[in-house]
């Protein structure tokens, strides 16, 4: 305690001086701003301090109680309670911006007429001595010019704050009386100026030379309004204020969106060199080579380099499974190599010579059937991959199957172009006999399922040795029967689908994980939309706003994303927990809707147990897996009309298409399917299989 004895006769200016206090040094002490260092620091040297502390303290009471007894004025009681209700009603409309001195003024001279008095306190026409600078400004601060009052203020105590000169008693009161204004407005108003400055520097150069050369407050808010007004449309065509999430650019960026809407296909077609990007999905029943299959396209591109792939090769060995080496490409797990089973979705990205895929490998296993649904319903197409050696491709087809039930949930997920890579076929010497065998099964099914035959492409392969992957196949047992396109030439000729680019912006979160520095970082796929960074937006069900810092696609940080693209977003001003995986974030103008009841159309699969009323399922939409129950059948329809053939059935059998009422035990966010096909669509199971397919025809509250 030695070091504290000799306080009051204590020189704090030299711990100034000397720059170093306590080891740290006071220029770099970013925590205190100069206004509350001039406020609390005490120096001998500027003898006004003192008075200048009660000047504020006596402010800071006169504003935090608005019907402050203090009046000097001799007023009798009726005048004292015009003049307390006409400052109630001058409070409402000009908050705390004003001191109340200014206010009181107005009030006597316009005769207690608040509406008066407001008039001639934003017209500027108090001009009693010591007030016009504050008044000028204060009332400034209402308008636009809020964000740039502050800088020459802050300027001069900095300067006080650190040279510590003593200045003349009319410039201290004038600085005491503005310190809690800038303390104040600075946490909002700096970052304005900031958000609204970053587009144009040439024009932020100007402005600030503007204010600080002409001093008066009203240079500074002619020229703030004039900036205010042809700022505005420029900050959404920049979109890159990562660094500020302000709340003042939102609505003018909103305002631009409707024009910058119409660039953003163009911008779309420039990115990746005009080439359109498609999601594609990797189905097929367990252990038909899915994962060794897209591992060894994924090296035969040139997307693993060697050194990579003889690593895996010699700890694949190691391991007792070679032949899992290309498998171990996409299954980066250790417990998923340690098993030989892909249990979630593994995604990446390649190129053809047309398209931009994002390749999702899903887990055939049944018991991860969840995982497989939230990769299937971010796809676009799909290749549904079979096994072709004896015994293997029946288990797979036959019930109890994944390939079935694969198939099933894509098409009923949206996909409409299907690629069936016949794998293993170097096991079965590249036969056309068992080649033909596999396609007739599967092309009747598949034609059942709702896939149009012009729009299914049958491709024999072999996953381990490379055959008619990525170049057609010189082995002569294929070539003297097959003539068509290898596996990658086929997703090359896939159709990509026209993006919702136009619609409110939605995202569906896949995943939710703290990443380095502020805020954390959700991924997941746009459904419709685009979004850009420094935007606000909206999550659903927690009700949640928050703003955009970045925006990763890919491993690569971009201003903007839309529609289609699967995105990282790095997002502040939200607490993690209040995010969940099967959150949406949306547009805040057109949010999503949250409910517990919906009626959807559903299309009912080979169920054993017929659906009666209060029946419990699982439902999956999109990435949310939400327990659900039937709450009422109301009716069933015809299958190709839509005509109801029966009111209020009893129970629902396999192969029915009905209405019907479903009820959530937690609130999900839903969209009609007629608003967004994407995320209209969900899928129902029961103990273990998928049981229906659905889309949302009415959301009840």
């Amino acid at each position: 305690m030695s070091r504290h004895r000799n306080v009051r006769g204590y020189n704090y200016d030299e711990d100034f001086e000397d720059d170093d206090m306590y080891g740290q040094s006071v220029d770099d002490d970013y925590c205190i701003s100069p206004a509350t260092a001039n406020q609390f620091i005490y120096s001998r040297q500027d003898r006004q301090a003192p008075r200048e502390e009660t000047l504020e303290e006596e402010e800071y009471e006169d504003e935090d109680v608005p019907l402050s007894p203090t009046v000097t004025h001799d007023l009798d009681p009726l005048d004292q309670a015009k003049l307390y209700s006409c400052l109630d009603h001058m409070r409402t409309v000009l908050g705390e911006t004003m001191p109340d001195s200014v206010l009181t003024q107005a009030a006597m001279r316009c005769g207690f007429d608040p509406h008066k008095a407001l008039d001639a306190v934003l017209s500027e026409d108090t001009k009693t001595a010591p007030v016009p600078k504050i008044t000028s400004e204060e009332t400034s601060v209402a308008r636009v010019s809020q964000e740039k009052a502050p800088l020459p203020q802050r300027t001069k105590q900095e300067a006080v704050a650190e040279k510590a000169k003593s200045r003349d008693a009319p410039h201290s009161k004038v600085d005491s009386e503005v310190v809690p204004k800038v303390a104040r407005m600075t946490v909002s108003g700096k970052k304005q100026t900031m958000g609204f400055d970053v587009p144009s520097t040439g024009e932020n150069g100007v402005v600030t030379a503007s204010v600080r050369r002409g001093g008066s407050p009203e240079n500074a808010t002619a020229t703030s309004a004039s900036e205010a007004t042809s700022k505005r449309p420029e900050t959404p065509s920049k979109g890159s204020n990562a660094d500020e999430p302000s709340t003042v650019p939102t609505p003018g960026r909103s305002s631009g969106k409707a024009r910058q809407a119409l660039n953003i296909k163009a911008e779309l077609e420039k990115r990746q060199g005009g080439k359109p990007l498609l999601n594609l999905v990797v189905i097929g029943h367990v252990d038909a080579g899915k994962s060794t299959l897209m591992g060894h396209l994924l090296y035969l591109l040139g997307n693993v380099n060697k050194r990579t792939m003889h690593k895996y090769e010699q700890e694949s060995k190691k391991a007792g499974k070679a032949s899992f080496a290309y498998a171990w490409v996409l299954d980066e797990t250790g417990e998923e190599r340690d098993r030989g089973v892909t249990m979630d979705v593994g995604m990446t990205k390649f190129e053809t010579n047309s398209k931009v895929v994002t390749l999702m490998d899903a887990p055939g296993h049944k018991d991860f059937i969840p995982n497989m649904i939230t990769g299937a319903a971010q796809a676009d197409v799909a290749v549904l991959v079979v096994d072709a050696s004896r015994g293997e491709f029946e288990a797979g087809f036959e019930a109890g199957g994944q390939t079935r039930e694969h198939a099933l949930l894509v098409r009923s997920l949206g996909v409409t172009q299907l690629a069936v890579a016949v794998n293993k076929m170097d096991q079965v010497n590249w036969q056309q006999e068992r080649f033909k065998d596999i396609t007739s099964k599967l092309g009747q099914f598949l034609k059942q399922a709702g896939f149009k035959e012009s729009d299914v492409f049958y491709i024999p392969t072999s996953g381990l040795s490379g055959e008619n992957l990525v170049t057609r196949s010189s082995v002569s047992q294929l070539t003297s029967w097959y003539s068509g396109p290898s596996l990658l030439e086929q997703i090359d000729a896939f159709k990509a689908p026209q993006r919702s680019v136009d619609k409110p912006f939605r995202l569906c979160v896949s995943d939710v994980f703290k990443d380095q520095g502020s805020g954390f970082c959700v991924t997941g796929k746009i459904e419709a939309g685009y979004i850009q960074t420094g935007d606000k937006i909206l999550a659903m069900p927690p009700n949640e706003t928050c703003n955009v810092k970045g925006i990763t696609l890919h491993d690569e940080a971009l201003d903007w994303a839309a529609a289609g693209d699967h995105v990282s977003l790095t997002v502040t001003g939200m607490d993690i927990i209040k995010i969940n995986v099967g959150c949406v974030f949306c547009d805040p103008k057109e949010p999503i809707r949250v409910c517990t009841r919906f009626r959807a159309r559903i299309l009912l699969f080979n169920i054993e147990v017929p659906i009666t009323q209060g029946f419990p399922v699982l439902l999956h939409y999109q990435t949310v897996s939400e327990p659900a129950t039937i709450r009422k059948l109301i009716s069933v329809l015809h299958k190709s009309s839509g005509e109801v053939l029966k009111k209020k059935p009893k129970c629902l059998s396999k192969g029915m298409n009905a209405i019907v009422e479903i009820q959530t035990q937690r609130p999900v966010s839903l969209e009609l399917y007629k608003d967004y096909k994407e995320l209209g669509r969900f899928m129902l199971r029961y103990v273990g299989s998928t049981i229906a397919a659905g889309v949302v025809t009415e959301i009840k509250e």
